[in-house]
């Protein structure tokens, strides 16, 4: 395992010590998510049940022994467990590189304590050097990837053979300019067609655990 690989475990070693007993449980997806899953059975005596932000997250969850659950059948969760493409200094995110963005900010929203684990890589000065991805209505692609061209200056480009688990197609708008993420989450969520965002400004994480090589 290189260094980032282990970087990224232990970030999600870190967000172990989150988990109660009786933790209503959600877990997002992606590389350093699926590390924290695997710790997960040495505390599944602590763990009432999950909820999880993709179908891939939802295998690995059942395949080791614990409970998935739908989001509408619980109160909210204790904790959200998830990574991040990119992190910035004030805990802004941009995130949505596996295309789950819409389920993941869902869970986040619904969530006492939002835990991000990284590594050290993803932490950047400002956002916007990874792909900001949107989620848009298949008959809205065009309409609006021209809005997103004029409002973040950036090049929106369809990502290729992907529909989303909710039959939606994504934008990745390479080079964005976000001086204000905030400002700019809630602008974009305003354009008709426009399912939701990869900046996770309004509803940031309440704790970043980074996995540093030192």
């Amino acid at each position: 395992m290189n260094q980032r690989e282990l970087n990224k475990q232990k970030a999600a070693k870190m967000a172990l010590d989150f988990i109660e007993v009786g933790c209503v449980l959600g877990v997002g997806t992606g590389s350093t998510t699926q590390y924290f899953m695997s710790e997960l059975p040495r505390l599944k005596g602590k763990i009432e049940v999950c909820v999880s932000s993709s179908k891939d997250t939802t295998t690995r969850l059942k395949a080791l022994g614990l409970q998935v659950v739908d989001l509408n059948t619980v109160q909210g969760l204790d904790l959200y467990v998830d990574g991040a493409d990119e992190v910035d200094p004030d805990k802004n995110l941009i995130k949505g590189g596996g295309a789950a963005l819409t389920f993941e900010k869902i869970l986040a929203v619904n969530a006492k304590t939002f835990v991000c684990i990284v590594d050290e890589q993803k932490c950047v000065p400002h956002l916007g050097q990874f792909p900001l991805p949107v989620e848009v209505l298949p008959i809205a692609r065009s309409a609006v990837a021209r809005q997103l061209l004029q409002m973040t200056q950036g090049q929106p480009l369809l990502r290729p053979n992907l529909v989303t688990e909710s039959g939606n197609v994504i934008l990745d708008v390479l080079h964005p300019k976000l001086p204000d993420p905030l400002t700019m989450e809630q602008a974009l969520k305003l354009l008709p067609g426009v399912v939701e965002v990869g900046l996770f400004a309004q509803r940031r994480p309440d704790h970043i655990l980074i996995g540093t090589t030192n």
